[in-house]
């Protein structure tokens, strides 16, 4: 059997996180969830000297300080970070930011749901895919 999935979700929204915190709760079998509140708390998180890289970042856009685009780039542009997956779940559904966040190399891109039924049913779909496709060896298989 492999080990629960390890995730960081990057938001600076404290009810976004507590949210996601109890909806992740109820799949603990599956995933373990780290929370920060900013891109530069996210980046100082996976590069500590002993820290545990995350399987998947869930990556909110719109926070002061880094922007999920600046932390995705400074991500994709680091040795230790580029292979991990970044899924940004955001509010925006504007095309221009659908767009940066692939071209940045996002490996996808979720619009939050506002209902709470609706978000428990994403994070049902997010777990199924990523608990299916992930590489037992990632994130430790990357180059240090």
């Amino acid at each position: 059997m492999t080990r629960p999935l390890r995730l960081l979700l990057v938001d600076d929204s404290l009810m976004d996180r507590h949210l996601a915190e109890e909806v992740f709760a109820e799949y603990a079998q599956l995933c373990t969830v780290t929370t920060v509140a900013s891109g530069q708390a996210a980046l100082d998180a996976m590069l500590g000297a002993q820290s545990e890289l995350p399987d998947v970042v869930l990556l909110d856009i719109n926070m002061p300080g880094l922007s999920g685009f600046e932390v995705l780039r400074a991500m994709k542009e680091h040795p230790r970070l580029v292979r991990i997956p970044v899924v940004m779940l955001t509010t925006s559904s504007h095309d221009q930011d659908i767009t940066q966040a692939y071209t940045l190399h996002a490996s996808s891109y979720l619009i939050k749901r506002m209902n709470f039924q609706d978000f428990v049913a994403q994070v049902e779909g997010f777990l199924e895919f990523w608990t299916k496709v992930r590489l037992t060896s990632w994130p430790e298989a990357a180059p240090s």
